[in-house]
């Protein structure tokens, strides 16, 4: 919510500066985001006098303007605005200045060779206003030479955050309130004296939906003139970054921004019959003031009158019914909608305003005919006109919030001792009503007032939060016990072994796409879809890490990495047995871009592969705590995978730890991410617990005598895993085979066809004494018997 210090003072008395205002804000618990000095944003332009006008000797559309700044020697200006003349006065910006429009530095220089000294603005280019035919014309008695931001009274524009719960300072007004209960100045409340009707209301206005409209005020004005609205009312609008439109349209938003108080005004002659809050037929539309068509529900309440729907009640007008430059009779309405229905509305038609804001929070049930009066003072008073009786159909809520209260509970809740008669003075100046006995009877507009605790924290913010002393919780003396859990452990190592190969941390949301989701889904009970999401791309919630580390790697490749070397620790969401919610501990790794860059010593660039992506997997598994060598390498990594270049770590042919691989290229295309990119999903849930979980682990104990190495070469059938082969030459010996691995894999010429040649190097430990010739012929023997098992033949 923006608003200028010139209007704030409208209700405000203070010489308070916009430093100390921003200051007292903040203390309060009303967020200042900004603030925005239109004097800054006007520097170098000033109030100047055109002496003369002549035309340019080589241009038949310009003008060469002798124009006098106050100070110094008239300037030469070039100009080719149509009302550019001699005796005017304008806006000139000089040589140094920047036109707010576009960000333009004026400078010294020379159009069709006639050398100009700044430039003479119109109101486009200087933000106050879509004109943009002509250069700005002052009064004649506009000082010449004073800067333009004094001459406009140029206010700072304060952009604050109001948190659901104040809707009392969704308007100027309250805000005035809550600075003036801190100290900063006098509150200035503003008040219309009632204006009395001079003939009854012609229309015909009543609430056929009291639950959605409990109330529905509204008077006919006639005899009108809609023409723009005042200087002073435009000045502010534009500060709030609201569009004057016409004088009653402004008026209407005037009344919002200034008191919190939305109401509507519709043109008398578009309307037919009588004026009716009502719901919705179901399938009813209706054409918004955003040139957008809406499709209603019998949920939704609506204004309408015989031809039909004209109003979303409490969110947006119709466009056919609006006022224009024409109009000269208008309806008024002002009303209280159920917030909870206005809400509803609003998230079920995607559709938000300033008036849904402020509705759904809950307005003020007591400021109808407060509002209808200085909504009507305004108009009589700017548009002319004639008012009609009010008429009242139905009636706001009126019973309000009363809570006992100790004013020791400030001490005892809040922190800080405030002696009684100031936590009074407080309550009384933001109109709580306080009697004897210390009841408190909360004003209608505090919606958020539900028990002593509330009454608490209002006097707190308002004397002072950091008045509230610092205190250091309880410590028990000794050593702390351990209170992380197995898995939060595991999650630790793992974190730390994925920083230390080289990969960075990504957090990313836990709310996907729906279509990224479920790209991801694998059938897993199905997705988990919010109702009410924050926006489309953040409605599902994820069932695999990997949709948002693609999007991070896309993002750093757009933004020219080379290379992106991702991992995420979290949480993936799906349905379990009978809908039931389940989330599951994941990490998930992406591999994208440049393994090794271009360079004279390794030449061409060159990509991650399946391999890398297998090997984080298996090195981050033995991080935590994963029997890596008990695993099995198998396929079935899912169809986001490339079905020959992915697979699957397993302990058993069910439990799968770990998918690794290339992305399909169908999932790179829905992804919008160019290849080849490697992915690792690890599902720590499934890594079984320790047999033996004691903190101490054996001491090392190198072995006494000196391992031997022996090396095998087998032909095996081209599709055999090299794994398999492994596993298989690891099992024949297992008091003396301590480790055994792939070196070397060749097919071509020597090897048959079909065939592959894969050499596999294998350590033999002795313990008690050293091996014998005869002893590894035997383990060598039962190496080979082994292999020949998997369909493996010695290679001669």
């Amino acid at each position: 919510m923006k608003f200028s210090l010139e209007w704030l003072k409208y209700f405000l008395d203070t010489e308070a500066s916009a430093a100390e205002i921003s200051a007292k804000l903040n203390a309060i618990g009303i967020e200042v985001e900004a603030i925005e000095d239109p004097a800054e944003r006007f520097a170098g332009f000033r109030v100047a006098h055109v002496l003369t006008a002549a035309p340019h000797p080589d241009a038949d559309k310009l003008q060469v303007l002798s124009v006098d700044t106050g100070e110094g020697d008239p300037l030469q200006v070039v100009c080719g605005a149509p009302n550019a003349r001699a005796g005017m006065k304008g806006v000139l910006g000089l040589p140094g200045a920047v036109v707010p429009v576009n960000g333009m530095e004026l400078r010294k220089s020379a159009i069709r060779g006639v050398e100009s000294n700044g430039m003479m603005c119109s109101v486009r280019e200087l933000e106050l206003g879509d004109d943009h035919d002509g250069i700005i014309e002052l009064p004649a008695d506009a000082p010449v030479g004073m800067a333009f931001a004094e001459y406009n009274a140029a206010s700072p524009v304060f952009d604050v955050a109001i948190t659901p719960n104040r809707p009392d300072c969704m308007g100027v007004e309250g805000i005035a309130r809550d600075l003036a209960a801190a100290g900063i100045g006098v509150f200035k409340p503003v008040r219309a004296e009632p204006v009395a009707g001079t003939f009854p209301c012609p229309v015909e206005i009543r609430t056929d939906d009291p639950e959605g409209c409990p109330a529905f005020y509204g008077r006919v004005i006639r005899g009108v003139s809609n023409g723009a609205s005042p200087d002073w009312m435009q000045r502010r609008l534009r500060a709030a970054g609201q569009r004057p439109i016409s004088a009653l349209v402004d008026i209407t938003n005037y009344l919002m921004l200034a008191f919190g108080r939305p109401a509507h005004a519709y043109d008398l002659a578009k309307l037919n019959g009588a004026v009716v809050a009502r719901r919705a037929q179901a399938g009813e539309q209706v054409l918004a003031l955003n040139e957008k068509t809406y499709t209603l529900d019998d949920s939704m309440t609506v204004i309408a009158d015989d031809n039909g729907v004209h109003d979303i009640a409490g969110i947006m007008g119709g466009e056919h019914s609006g006022c224009s430059d024409s109009t000269t009779d208008v309806l008024l309405e002002i009303a209280y909608f159920d917030p909870e229905r206005i809400g509803v509305t609003g998230r079920k038609l995607g559709l938000s305003s300033d008036a849904c804001t402020r509705f759904e929070r809950g307005v003020d049930p007591a400021f109808l005919d407060g509002g209808l009066d200085l909504l009507t003072s305004l108009i009589l008073k700017i548009c002319g006109g004639e008012a009609s009786e009010v008429v009242r159909a139905g009636s706001p809520p009126s019973e309000p919030t009363v809570v006992a209260y100790d004013p020791a509970l400030a001490a005892k809740l809040g922190g800080v001792d405030i002696v009684a008669d100031e936590q009074r003075r407080i309550l009384e100046s933001l109109d709580f009503v306080v009697d004897d006995s210390w009841q408190v009877t909360a004003p209608l507009r505090r919606h958020d007032i539900e028990g002593a605790a509330d009454i608490v924290e209002e006097v707190v913010r308002i004397h002072g939060l950091d008045k509230v002393a610092s205190v250091a919780l309880p410590q028990t003396d000794g050593v702390a016990r351990p209170t992380a859990t197995p898995e939060q452990l595991r999650e630790r190592k793992v974190r730390r072994a994925a920083a230390a190969r080289g990969l960075s941390e990504a957090i990313t949301w836990s709310f996907l796409p729906e279509a990224d989701a479920d790209h991801f889904a694998d059938g897993n009970g199905g997705l988990w879809v919010l109702e009410n999401p924050i926006s489309e791309d953040m409605k599902a919630m994820r069932p695999s890490l990997i949709p948002g580390l693609l999007a991070a790697a896309k993002r750093n490749a757009d933004r020219g990495a080379d290379a992106t070397r991702l991992f995420e620790l979290g949480r993936r969401y799906f349905r379990g047995d009978a809908g039931a919610s389940d989330e599951r501990a994941t990490m998930g790794i992406v591999l994208a871009g440049d393994k090794v860059s271009r360079g004279w010593a390794t030449g061409k660039a060159a990509p991650f592969d399946a391999y890398d992506a297998k090997a984080e997997a298996i090195a981050l598994l033995e991080a935590a705590g994963a029997p890596v060598g008990n695993l099995q390498v198998m396929g079935e990594a899912g169809p986001q995978f490339h079905p020959g270049q992915s697979g699957t770590l397993r302990l058993g042919p069910k439990n799968v730890l770990a998918r690794f691989g290339a992305l399909h290229p169908t999932t790179l295309e829905a992804f919008d991410i160019e290849g080849p990119v490697m992915a690792v999903e690890l599902f720590l849930d499934a890594i079984p617990a320790p047999k033996n979980p004691g903190f101490a682990r054996a001491a090392y104990a190198p072995p006494a005598l000196q391992a031997v190495t022996r090396d095998f070469a087998f032909l095996v059938d081209a599709s055999l895993p090299a794994g398999d082969l492994v596993r298989a030459v690891k099992g024949a010996d297992k008091a003396n085979i301590v480790s055994a691995r792939v070196f070397d894999v060749f097919a071509g010429q020597g090897v048959p066809d079909g065939k592959k040649s894969v050499a596999v190097e294998v350590v033999l430990q002795p313990t008690a004494k050293s091996f014998t010739d005869e002893e590894i012929k035997a383990i060598a023997d039962k190496i080979v018997t082994s292999a020949a098992k998997q369909g493996a033949e010695l290679r001669a």
